[in-house]
């Protein structure tokens, strides 16, 4: 499930990000403008995010489609937590993975507060999945 595309760096840890180089490089016809690579004076390339979120709806319901349980990285080509992704957006990628109870859905972030921020208001009333 990639219901969206795209990112910017957000901490160090973003230096190696196989998903900007993919964009990058493979999927830059895909997704024009996602990504660049960047060469350094010592001919070294790095590949980042130009910081373009693409939200991606249409694949919202792909997990409710498959029966088969399965464990599904919700966001591998982006960070769903972005600052330009709209909590509602957030809120209906949440809805399918309640929904598709059967699966198991891996979301990481490099913006824990963020998620943290939004999963205590969602769950606030509730055990969370």
């Amino acid at each position: 499930m990639e219901p969206l595309e795209g990112c910017t760096r957000a901490s160090t840890g973003c230096d190696k990000c196989y998903a900007a180089k993919r964009c990058a490089t493979r999927l830059a016809d895909v997704f024009p403008g996602l990504a660049v690579v960047k060469v350094g004076r010592d001919g070294k390339k790095t590949y980042s995010f130009t910081g373009k979120i693409q939200l991606l709806p249409e694949r919202l319901a792909e997990p409710l489609l498959d029966r088969i349980p399965k464990k599904i990285f919700v966001n591998s080509m982006s960070d769903l937590f972005h600052k330009d992704v709209a909590e509602e957006y957030i809120e209906a990628v949440f809805d399918v993975m309640e929904k598709a109870s059967w699966h198991i859905f891996q979301v990481l972030t490099k913006r824990p507060e963020r998620m943290a921020s939004f999963t205590q208001k969602r769950y606030a009333d509730r055990k969370p999945p």
